[in-house]
């Protein structure tokens, strides 16, 4: 009889990424056993959970890296699986915005590595076309993107969850249950030892730790951002119809506050990007000691910290002040008030950050003897899911 805690496989971290290469894995070897360890009481309960929602192009990411290939190519696996299996999205578009003349030769660009990329349906448009797709939009020159939408990722971990159980149900799921430890045998969790020779680590904020613990050499640290999202009142609601994004500033890596319809029919609007002192913390006060010793005590924090110090000052301030959060939205929409905005959740961002104090942009992924980690998976990770698990099953050479 097999011992019951020995899998063929197992994954650490039930995010969307974790959870797509179980599905991907299970596919391919369906008699083969997948143990899946979330130290959290339900899936996707950070990044997956906490992001804006979007269904990503890939119009951003520089051509032929492992950001521009997988989102892509995981945006048309992600949308054919919610087709299939009744995951609730809707491919609703978006448009990037320059509200003023000195923001089209980044949009030019953009648009340029959209064409380089693929992306399909993609237009340049000017403020009569915005006004018929975004009423309450000011702006100079746009570019359409049909190929946006919005999904629940939660539900979306959660179908492949049930399709990892319906296609082998020796496959197992263990919530609440941290792993502590890592050897060639296997892993010691809070819950004891399970047998497994194949590993792949998909911790998100915890990805740097995880990959310490199991030996493996990463080169980089996680420094987490907090993102502040407030939503549309009622009073504002109709002033949004699809989704808009600002022209992102190409020296601050993050795309800029922007205009979010979610699923669930309400509104959202951000988020911004502020050190965070907690990895896992979602309050303007959350504070870990640990998470704070480790971050500032990294030389590449410092260094990131002096390339941006106004961005980083400004960003912080509208953290504390609506007034200021609502002054960044109004640069695309000018009519929004006070009235329509409300604070309605936070996220953090698991971002890499190498010694030079240098984001790594694309996506990390490292192989150590029998094991995968996946060391730095920010967006467009939750789009990409479906084919990043398929580099990683290429990369474990499975």
């Amino acid at each position: 009889m097999q011992d019951e805690k020995a899998f063929d496989l197992a994954i650490i971290g039930a995010g969307v990424v974790g959870l797509a290469t179980a599905y991907k894995y299970q596919l391919k070897y369906p008699k083969h056993t997948i143990a899946i360890f979330e130290k959290e009481a339900h899936l996707g309960a950070h990044q997956t959970g906490r992001n804006s929602g979007v269904i990503h192009s890939g119009i951003y990411y520089k051509p032929g890296s492992y950001k521009a290939l997988t989102c892509t190519n995981g945006r048309k696996q992600l949308v054919a699986f919610a087709q299939e299996h009744g995951v609730k999205h809707d491919v609703c578009g978006k448009i990037i915005v320059a509200t003023h003349a000195d923001e089209i030769p980044q949009l030019d660009k953009i648009y340029q590595r959209g064409i380089e990329n693929g992306i399909e349906g993609i237009e340049l448009i000017g403020p009569e076309a915005i006004k018929a797709i975004e009423p309450f939009v000011e702006g100079v020159q746009a570019i359409r993107v049909a190929v946006t939408g919005i999904i629940d990722y939660v539900g979306f971990c959660e179908k492949l969850m049930q399709q990892v159980a319906k296609i082998n149900p020796e496959s197992k799921l263990f919530l609440n249950t941290k792993v502590t430890h890592s050897t060639a045998q296997g892993l010691q969790t809070s819950k004891g030892f399970y047998k497994t020779t194949k590993k792949v680590f998909c911790a998100g904020l915890q990805s740097d730790r995880m990959a310490k613990k199991d030996g493996a050499k990463a080169d980089m640290a996680i420094v987490g951002f907090r993102g502040d999202y407030y939503e549309l009142t009622p009073a504002g609601h109709h002033k949004v119809k699809h989704l808009i994004y600002p022209v992102p500033d190409p020296e601050f890596p993050f795309l800029g506050v922007h205009f979010t319809r979610m699923t669930d029919g309400s509104v959202e609007c951000g988020p911004n990007a502020v050190f965070s002192f907690k990895r896992e913390g979602y309050s303007k006060t959350a504070f870990s000691w640990r998470d704070t010793w480790e971050a500032l005590t990294y030389r590449g924090t410092w260094k990131l910290f002096f390339k941006h110090p106004a961005k980083g000052l400004d960003e912080y301030k509208r953290a504390f002040s609506k007034r200021l959060f609502l002054k960044a939205l109004q640069k695309i929409i000018p009519s929004l008030t006070m009235e329509d905005i409300q604070p309605v959740r936070s996220g953090v961002r698991a971002q890499a950050l190498n010694p030079k104090g240098e984001l790594v942009d694309d996506f990390k992924i490292v192989k150590k003897e029998e094991a995968i980690h996946v060391l730095n998976a920010p967006s467009p990770a939750a789009t990409a899911s479906l084919a990043i698990a398929d580099e990683i099953l290429k990369k474990a050479g499975l």
